[in-house]
């Protein structure tokens, strides 16, 4: 059988296989977990996401007003390629700003929890009950009511085949 060139490796995520191209940084976040916001602003990252996390995130706004937690090498590929398109002319650079501009780096603590700013908190309107979603690149944190809204209108939306 003749060789493609494509180089693969298996990434484990709860038992099964997953192979993915050694292009991008290797982490894959999936599932859904419900957690709560501390009074000090902190949320405890869902434990089989911390290993992937633990040299530290970046906390940004995301669309839909939620907040997206990226990998540290992750957010710079993000930066890096919504970049180029500005230059290109296919997105205006408010959205540039917008993502750099809210960006907060952290370490997770010891025990996987980080600080959402008070900015990001207002942003998405989070209050104490939250869901943390895997995003395959990221990880998005929701107010629970809002991911709740959000997915009645995107379950119709998949189910009617409008989107993947």
């Amino acid at each position: 059988m003749p060789y493609c060139g494509a180089k693969w490796r298996t990434v484990g995520l709860r038992g099964d296989t997953w192979r993915r191209t050694t292009k991008g940084n290797g982490h894959v976040f999936l599932g859904e977990h419900q957690h709560t916001l501390d009074d000090k602003g902190r949320v405890i990252l869902p434990a089989r996401f911390r290993d992937k996390l633990s040299g530290g995130v970046v906390l940004t706004v995301a669309k839909d007003r939620c907040i997206d937690v990226f990998p540290i090498a992750e957010f710079e590929r993000q930066v890096l390629a919504l970049q180029d398109k500005v230059e290109a002319g296919d997105v205006p650079l408010s959205d540039l700003r917008m993502f750099s501009a809210k960006a907060f780096e952290q370490v997770p603590d010891g025990q996987g929890r980080v600080t959402i700013p008070q900015a990001l908190r207002d942003y998405a309107r989070l209050d104490r009950d939250l869901t943390v979603n895997g995003a395959v690149r990221s990880i998005q944190i929701w107010d629970r009511d809002a991911w709740e809204a959000y997915q009645e209108g995107a379950a119709d939306r998949f189910a009617d085949g409008g989107g993947a």
